[in-house]
């Protein structure tokens, strides 16, 4: 363990509850690999009006703690406020609730203590980091350093990934995996015959659906990725990783200190929208190029690649692909393990030619999303 100072970018931030206390956890993408930053025995806050403090206090008594205290602050309208400190987002959560049904306003209860964090030190992406360095199993850690807003512009390091299913009966047929100068298709091959040609070095053949969920997460942990980039990846591609891993009891940790996916959706739905892999972003290239204002008529990626670098898709019927797909993995694996790859390719073609990485980092360094 040694004193550094480390220049980084940030890549994925969460936080962490852990009995009375909260730490805040944050991975940056450095000049020498992914470091770790973790921040312990942080609160949460929130701030209510100074007339109201004795209301929320009988409201939260026996049941939610916290403690207050003054600051030079007041809302909009002037009222002079007192911040709330709870030992955990959970706890705020709480207060929130029973001060909405005693219409008391928690003023800035909806920020996320990692966000906040950020906020209060003026960070956006660049940050400078100053603390003890601790080296770990592929990569870097450092518990309560010194942090401040820097300058460093990442190379972040992308991998391309795309999955093909099996329409009758719903299962993984093949991972595709995509960055210059490396290629990789993992396909199961129920019957053990299957051969690749002399062409297709990239094709790997395993037993079974486990062995191909199994080889994907080595693949993606040999390659390392900062980013992780696809085409509708979390709605689906991620999302059929993971039911198809619980289903068959695998533990899918595909983030950098092997932890599952922490997946995120609205209240009252079931739908899996956002997914939180420490370390690792998940970047998706249809939600990317609407926040970048790119208009289609659709944002299939046949469609977008074939107007922004005209050509798309390996098969004959767009429209009726997943037959087609079927069919080609029970007669031809060849053929439809070149087609996974192209897929994979056509993002990162489509990635290239919008500079939708480019964006992505002035926009984190511009508003911190």
């Amino acid at each position: 363990m040694t004193e550094a100072l480390v220049e980084g970018f940030l890549i994925t931030r969460q936080w962490l509850e852990q009995g009375d206390s909260q730490s805040l956890l944050y991975w940056i993408a450095t000049p020498d690999g992914p470091v770790e930053l973790e921040f312990t025995r942080q609160e949460s806050v929130a701030f209510v009006a100074e007339d109201e403090l004795a209301a929320l206090q009988s409201h939260l008594a026996g049941g939610v703690r916290f403690r207050d205290g003054a600051v030079e602050l007041r809302t909009f309208t002037g009222a002079p406020v007192s911040a709330c400190y709870f030992s955990s987002q959970r706890e705020l959560n709480a207060a929130r609730t029973r001060a909405r049904k005693a219409s008391i306003t928690l003023y800035e209860a909806d920020l996320r203590p990692t966000d906040r964090f950020l906020m209060e030190r003026f960070i956006t992406g660049a940050v400078r980091v100053e603390g003890v360095l601790e080296s770990r199993s592929g990569f870097r850690r450092m518990v309560d350093p010194r942090i401040t807003r820097g300058e460093y512009r990442p190379q972040l390091r992308l991998l391309s990934l795309d999955i093909e299913t099996a329409i009758s009966d719903d299962t993984l047929l093949s991972v595709a995996f995509y960055a210059p100068g490396f290629e990789c298709v993992v396909m199961r091959d129920d019957s053990g015959t299957a051969t690749a040609g002399a062409d297709e070095a990239y094709l790997e053949f395993v037993p079974d659906e486990a062995a191909v969920l199994r080889r994907t997460l080595e693949v993606i942990a040999d390659f390392d990725p900062d980013a992780i980039i696809g085409w509708n990846i979390v709605g689906f591609d991620l999302r059929f990783l993971q039911l198809r891993a619980d289903a068959l009891g695998i533990e899918f940790a595909p983030a950098r200190d092997g932890r599952t996916i922490s997946w995120r959706h609205p209240p009252q739905t079931e739908e899996r929208n956002y997914a939180l892999l420490p370390g690792r972003l998940v970047l998706d290239g249809i939600e990317l190029l609407r926040n970048a204002t790119y208009s289609f008529e659709s944002f299939a990626l046949d469609y977008v690649a074939g107007e922004v670098l005209g050509r798309g898709k390996l098969v004959h019927d767009v429209d009726d692909r997943a037959f087609e797909i079927e069919a080609m993995f029970n007669d031809d694996k060849s053929a439809l393990a070149g087609y996974n790859l192209e897929d994979c390719r056509l993002v990162w073609d489509v990635f290239e030619a919008t500079n939708l990485m480019a964006f992505a980092v002035d926009r984190a360094t511009l508003t911190g999303l």
